[in-house]
């Protein structure tokens, strides 16, 4: 995840946890002195344990420092701060747009150096549902988002903006990858279980590096496809579900444009159409209508692999993301989530694996299933979230902008911002 999800946990089992009443002195002295550290740069090693900065050096350190001044302004002043011992417990820092807690474990002995720091959330002031939806609509590009409750009937929107307009969204495809295997599990016509050759592989993912054709379940490629987002997974399995069952997925979960979106892509053929060299092979498929999309990736299969893609000429400016991609709005990608809540069965704790957002902000659900997808110009963000009172949601929202890359970052903090305040 990005910097500032970082855990920067290094809390010894050996320091002895004694009971205190009130915050001692040099706990209180470096509470104070974190405020500084978060401001600017400097003072690290006066800080920080050699055991931290040799887990976090200090160029990383001041990375995620950044990263916090980016996303919530300037750190401005020291807030609560609770003790569970001499030596453990929370700070939190008043930041100009949010109030960020952390827990703090200091060293029992003189000069008591900063031995653990762990980000455990943010509060951002006076934040409301208005306040997100119009940070989102203001992001230079289209976006699209919406927050639906989801019930015995049809999903209820509560918060939407351009919902029902097709975005691109990455590998968010992958989830109907994973609803067509739930739905095989289902009928009985495939097992979790079942062994398949991996390949045809991608050119990302930790699968890449494998040996060609290792025998692997369609459980573990589905895990390494949800939630590392293994283009060699999700490959794999497009083919050996079948591409006709995993596009008739997306027309049995209500896809309102399936036209626009079909037939659905390989990571390889996907990249492979958008290398200068298949360009003419990118007119026709723009052109053609999902019959003669699918012909013609049949013809042309052996100029859409994986080895045909050059990744550094598409991996700074957006390619032709408006017409080589996988669509969907966002309330397509409700009606996905909302089939996979009521129909996915082991598909569930796969989607909540990676739950896409600090580990502190998910614990605020009782259940939290993501994917996501990004690519230059690209994001997107999918949830489906139950919460501690045990009502279900779903959340989507995708930003594109054809002329630059998007800030992935910051399109991170508005969703997570919707989260949590759905959390309350």
């Amino acid at each position: 995840m990005r910097l500032w999800s970082i855990l920067l946990s290094l809390i010894l089992t050996a320091i002895p946890m004694q009971t205190s009443a009130g915050t001692t002195p040099p706990y209180q002295s470096r509470a104070a002195q974190l405020l500084h550290m978060l401001a600017a740069p400097g003072g690290e090693t006066d800080f920080f344990s050699t055991l931290f900065l040799d887990a976090v050096p200090v160029n990383r350190w001041r990375a995620i420092a950044a990263d916090l001044r980016t996303q919530h302004g300037a750190p401005l002043s020291l807030g609560a701060v609770r003790t569970d011992s001499p030596t453990a417990g929370q700070v939190e820092i008043r930041y100009e747009r949010a109030t960020v807690g952390f827990t703090l474990v200091v060293a029992p002995q003189a000069p008591n150096l900063v031995v653990g720091l762990h980000i455990v959330g943010a509060r951002t002031a006076d934040d409301s549902f208005d306040k997100v939806m119009a940070e989102i609509a203001a992001l230079p590009g289209t976006t699209a988002f919406a927050i639906a409750r989801l019930g015995n009937g049809a999903p209820a929107l509560l918060h939407a903006h351009r919902a029902d307009v097709q975005m691109a969204t990455g590998s968010s495809f992958k989830l109907y990858l994973l609803a067509e295997i739930a739905r095989a599990a289902a009928a009985r016509e495939r097992r979790w279980g079942d062994v398949v050759p991996l390949g045809p592989k991608s050119f990302s993912g930790r699968l890449m590096g494998w040996p060609d054709h290792a025998p692997m379940t369609l459980h573990s490629l589905a895990t390494a496809m949800i939630a590392e987002s293994d283009n060699s997974a999700s490959d794999t399995l497009l083919f050996a579900l079948g591409r006709a069952k995993v596009d008739a997925m997306m027309a049995a979960t209500g896809h309102a444009d399936v036209d626009k979106a079909l037939p659905i892509l390989t990571t390889a053929e996907a990249f492979a159409l958008k290398m200068p060299a298949n360009a003419d092979l990118r007119r026709r498929y723009e052109e053609a209508a999902p019959a003669m999309r699918r012909t013609l990736l049949r013809t042309a299969a052996a100029r859409l692999t994986a080895d045909k893609v050059d990744v550094g000429s598409v991996a700074e400016m957006p390619t032709a993301i408006d017409s080589i991609e996988w669509f969907a709005s966002s309330q397509d990608m409700i009606g996905l989530l909302d089939w996979l809540r009521r129909h996915g069965g082991d598909a569930l704790p796969i989607m909540a694996v990676n739950p896409g957002i600090a580990p502190a902000d998910a614990k605020r659900w009782r259940y939290l299933g993501y994917k996501g997808g990004s690519e230059p110009g690209v994001m997107a963000m999918n949830m489906l979230a139950q919460g501690r009172n045990g009502a279900w949601y779903a959340v989507s929202g995708s930003w594109n902008n054809s002329a630059a890359r998007v800030e992935e970052g910051k399109f991170l903090t508005l969703m997570t911002r919707a989260l949590n305040l759905l959390a309350e």
